[in-house]
C-alpha cells in the first residue's frame, strides 16, 4: 500500500477513536465510531486475498449493524428523555440497547461469532490493530454510560469468559486462538464494569500490553498455526524461552502481570457478595489456561522435523523492530510487584 494512503488511513483511525473519546453527544460518538470503521476497512482488505476480502466484508456488516443499533438507541433515548448527553442515560431501554450494540462492536459472547472468522482472514499486524486499538472507543462509551443492568452485564461477562475458553480449546490456528482469548478477557472486563470501572480500565490496559506482546512474537516468527511454532527455536531461541511466560501471563498465572487484573476482579466480586459469579469466572479461566499451555508445549517441548523445507524460512533475517517487543514483553512479565502502586494510581 502507498505510504501516503496508509498514513491517511491510520490518521483517520486515530482521529475516529479520539473523537469518540472526547465526545459527550451521542451523534458525535457515533460519527467517531463510523470514521474508525471506515478507516480500517481498506487496511484490512489491502492484501487482495479472498480470505481478507471475506473478513473485511464480515467486519463491515457487523460494525454497520452495531452502529445502526447504536444510532437507533441514542435516538430513542433522545425521544424518551429529551437529551443527547452520553453521561445522562436514565431510561433502561436505550441503555440496554446501547450495551448490546457495543457488545457486538467489541465481540462479546453471545454476539462474538464474527471475531474469530474476521481475525483469521487478516495478517498479524492488522489483527493486532483489530484486537487492541479497535476496542478502545467502544470501551470509552461503556465506561461513560456505566450500565446499571447488573443481570445483563453479568450474563455477558460469564458467557464471554466461558465461550472464550471453550471455543479456543480445539483450535490450531493462532489467530483464532487469540480471538477467543480476546473474548475471554473482554468478559472479565465487562463482569466488573458495574462495580469498579477503574478495575475494568486496569484489566483493559494489561490486556492491551499482553496481546501486543503475543502478536509481535508470532509476527517475528511468522507463525500462523500451532505447527509453525515448533520451528521457532531455530529463529529466536531466547524469545522462544520467554514466549511460554507471555502466554501464561495471558492465562493469568502468578507471578506474571496477567494475574493482577484477575486477582483484583475476583477480590472485588467477593466483596460485592457474588461468590458464585467469582467461582464461575475463575473456573472458566482454567479453560483458557489449557490452550495457552498447549501453545507453550508446542513451542518449547516439541521438536519439528528438521528438514530443509522446514528450516529455510527461518534463516531469513526479520526486518521487524524489536524495541516494541522488548518493552511489551518486559511489561507482560514483570508488572505484578507494582500492583499497590498501580491500584493507588487508579484509586481502586
Amino acid at each position: 500500500m502507498n505510504p501516503y494512503i496508509l498514513a491517511t488511513l491510520l490518521f483517520g483511525l486515530g482521529l475516529g477513536t479520539t473523537i469518540t473519546f472526547a465526545s459527550s453527544h451521542w451523534l458525535l460518538a457515533w460519527m467517531g465510531l463510523e470514521m474508525n470503521t471506515l478507516a480500517i476497512i481498506p487496511i484490512m482488505a489491502h492484501l487482495h486475498h479472498p480470505r481478507a476480502v471475506e473478513a473485511t466484508t464480515k467486519y463491515f456488516l457487523t460494525q454497520a449493524t452495531a452502529a445502526a443499533m447504536l444510532l437507533f438507541a441514542s435516538t430513542t433515548n433522545a425521544w424518551l428523555t429529551g437529551q443527547w448527553d452520553i453521561q445522562q442515560m436514565s431510561h433502561p431501554l436505550p441503555v440496554t440497547m446501547i450495551t448490546l450494540a457495543l457488545a457486538l462492536k467489541i465481540g462479546l459472547a453471545p454476539v462474538h461469532s464474527w471475531l474469530p472468522e474476521v481475525l483469521q482472514g487478516l495478517d498479524l499486524t492488522t489483527g493486532l490493530i483489530l484486537s487492541t486499538w479497535q476496542k478502545l472507543a467502544p470501551f470509552a462509551l461503556l465506561l461513560q454510560i456505566c450500565p446499571t443492568n447488573s443481570t445483563l452485564l453479568t450474563m455477558l461477562g460469564l458467557t464471554s469468559t466461558l465461550v472464550g475458553g471453550w471455543g479456543g480449546l480445539n483450535q490450531t490456528q493462532l489467530r483464532k486462538i487469540l480471538a477467543y482469548s480476546s473474548i475471554a478477557h473482554l468478559g472479565w472486563m465487562i463482569l466488573i464494569l458495574q462495580f469498579s470501572p477503574s478495575l475494568t480500565l486496569l484489566a483493559l490496559f494489561t490486556y492491551l500490553i499482553m496481546t501486543f506482546s503475543t502478536f509481535l512474537v508470532f509476527k517475528l516468527n511468522k507463525s500462523t498455526n500451532i505447527n509453525a511454532l515448533a520451528i521457532s527455536w531455530a529463529k529466536a531461541p531466547a524469545l522462544t524461552s520467554l514466549t511460554p511466560l507471555i502466554l501464561l501471563s495471558l492465562g493469568g498465572l502468578p507471578p506474571l502481570t496477567g494475574f493482577m487484573p484477575k486477582w483484583l476482579i475476583l477480590q472485588e466480586l467477593t466483596k460485592q457478595e457474588l461468590p458464585a459469579t467469582a467461582t464461575l469466572a475463575a473456573l472458566t479461566a482454567l479453560l483458557s489456561l489449557y490452550f495457552y499451555l498447549r501453545l507453550s508445549y508446542a513451542m518449547t517441548l516439541t521438536m519439528s522435523p528438521n528438514n530443509l523445507t522446514g528450516a529455510t524460512p527461518w534463516r531469513l533475517p526479520s526486518a521487524q523492530l524489536t524495541l516494541p517487543l522488548a518493552l511489551t514483553t518486559t511489561s507482560t512479565l514483570t508488572l505484578l510487584p507494582l500492583t499497590p502502586a498501580i491500584t493507588a494510581a487508579l484509586s481502586l
